[in-house]
């Protein structure tokens, strides 16, 4: 069985960690399914991938239409003998799509990782009812409800979450020596944050959280640190961290190697999304037995039932994001029956295992004809 995975991204993020622990969990598990990925030139997924030592080829992407891309995704194709194409992102679907009016493409199986609504745009609505699409695999319960409100036929619909692979989590790096690279003075209580400066991670919230802890509760022996990849959000974001004179108290660090590695520095992790699918993110929190305070949208709810393995808030609920640290707090001996129990269901529900042994069954029923 040869697949060829395809993402266009131009940044990185947990998307992108989907994709690399499917096809390093199928090479174990199923050798005989032979994964290929075709991915943007010159960007971090390219690298991570070398890093991993996974099969790809990279093309350039200027445009959402550069057909550099699609040439290089008809030739793999041929050259590779794909019978199944996995989609992974938007700009990819519409490649794979316009190259299909080319060269008769095989089947295409699609991962809808996000809860966005599809537009309700015939173009839009068109790419996403492809006939050749003969499957849509959800990361949610929450992401297949809102998609499905414009998705032709529901059966093509499929809940898989993502996995987490623990053999990816064994990091030798000690406590103090991530504070000292992060120049963190040791007896602060670190809230941690790790997201992409997207729109989608609202992290404004995060901030007013901050000033509200700070400046309203006095509580200065809180630090704050915020990782993650530099985008469109991240001039607005510096510029209100000034306004809002927290330029002591929070520190952004961009986009670090291996991040989840700085959970050994987190007293907790919180998590201020206004839009989500299901953050892999929680995932290693989970892992790392941080306890989660994070807000109820998309699939966060379907993973984190609250005062049971964290805690949960509106979004855009700065207030009630902050007095959940604060109950925290006042509470730490509830925190180890939390991330136990976050640890629990993480290992029981929530591996690549799992998820690559659900995501090669629809991968056969495509192609052997039972889709």
């Amino acid at each position: 069985m040869n697949i060829l995975h395809l993402s266009a991204v131009r940044n990185w993020g947990g998307g992108e960690k989907h994709i690399e622990n499917l096809c390093l969990e199928l090479a174990e598990s199923n050798p005989e399914v032979n994964n290929f990925v075709l991915c943007k030139k010159g960007d971090l997924f390219e690298k991570s991938l070398q890093n991993n030592n996974l099969p790809y080829a990279a093309a350039p992407i200027i445009t959402n239409f550069d057909f550099r891309y699609i040439i290089k995704l008809i030739s793999l194709v041929k050259t590779k003998q794909i019978n199944l194409i996995h989609i992974h992102d938007p700009t990819a679907l519409a490649f794979a799509v316009f190259a299909d009016k080319f060269t008769s493409l095989p089947p295409f199986i699609f991962s809808k990782k996000t809860s966005f609504p599809i537009r309700d745009r015939k173009r839009t609505l068109y790419k996403y009812n492809y006939p050749k699409i003969k499957k849509i695999l959800c990361v949610s319960e929450k992401s297949k409800n809102i998609i499905g409100e414009n998705i032709n036929d529901s059966s093509k619909l499929v809940k898989i979450y993502h996995g987490f692979r623990l053999e990816r989590e064994q990091f030798k790096s000690k406590r103090e020596d991530l504070l000292a690279e992060l120049n963190i003075p040791k007896e602060k209580t670190i809230i941690g944050n790790i997201a992409n400066h997207i729109w989608p991670k609202d992290l404004e919230t995060f901030l007013k959280v901050v000033h509200h802890l700070i400046y309203t509760q006095n509580r200065t022996d809180l630090y704050f640190v915020q990782i993650g990849f530099y985008f469109r959000e991240t001039p607005h974001l510096l510029k209100r961290l000034k306004e809002l004179r927290l330029e002591d108290h929070v520190k952004c660090y961009g986009f670090k190697n291996n991040a989840s590695r700085f959970f050994k520095i987190f007293d907790y992790f919180l998590l201020t999304s206004q839009v989500e699918g299901l953050p892999n993110v929680i995932y290693e929190a989970f892992y790392h037995k941080v306890p989660v305070i994070a807000t109820n949208v998309g699939g966060i709810p379907e993973i984190v039932s609250h005062l049971e393995n964290g805690l949960l808030a509106d979004a855009f609920d700065a207030e009630k994001l902050a007095e959940h640290i604060l109950f925290l707090e006042k509470n730490r001996e509830l925190i180890p029956r939390l991330t136990e129990n976050a640890h629990r269901k993480l290992v029981e529900n929530f591996t690549t295992k799992q998820m690559a042994k659900q995501t090669l069954q629809e991968y056969k029923n495509v192609l052997y004809g039972r889709s």
